[in-house]
């Protein structure tokens, strides 16, 4: 496994479609962009910057998230979440998280997650 950079940042878009409301989540009652997907978002960044590096039958998995949402986001915005790395041990990453529209932050937090053996984390299921 490749060693991560501290401050290493991965950066996703998403627009605020649909399925992304707090009325169709089932959080809110309004058509706008609900938590449980901008936690989504801000997790993906993460998720998607330590992937890119992970061998064959690694994988991560989220343990804790953490975010304050701190303003509405209209139908149809398009939505940006970043992740920085800010700590690395062993198998365990933790992220600082920022999420912006067009007029700027809507969200921030933080993250960790670990590596797992994605074949043996599954058969724990069982």
């Amino acid at each position: 496994m490749s060693e991560f950079i501290i401050g290493t940042e991965k950066t996703v878009k998403a627009v605020v479609t649909e399925e992304r409301l707090a009325v169709n989540v089932g959080s809110g009652g309004l058509r706008v962009l609900a938590t449980p997907a901008v936690a989504a978002l801000l997790e993906k960044a993460a998720f998607e910057l330590l992937e890119e590096h992970m061998p064959e039958g690694i994988t991560t998995v989220g343990t804790s998230i953490s975010i304050e949402h701190t303003r509405a986001t209209a139908f149809g915005a398009e939505v940006t979440a970043t992740a920085k790395l800010i700590e690395s041990d062993d198998r365990k990453y933790v992220f600082t998280l920022s999420a912006s529209d067009h007029a700027g932050e809507i969200a921030h937090g933080t993250h960790v997650r670990f590596t797992v053996k994605a074949e043996r984390f599954m058969e724990k299921l069982k």
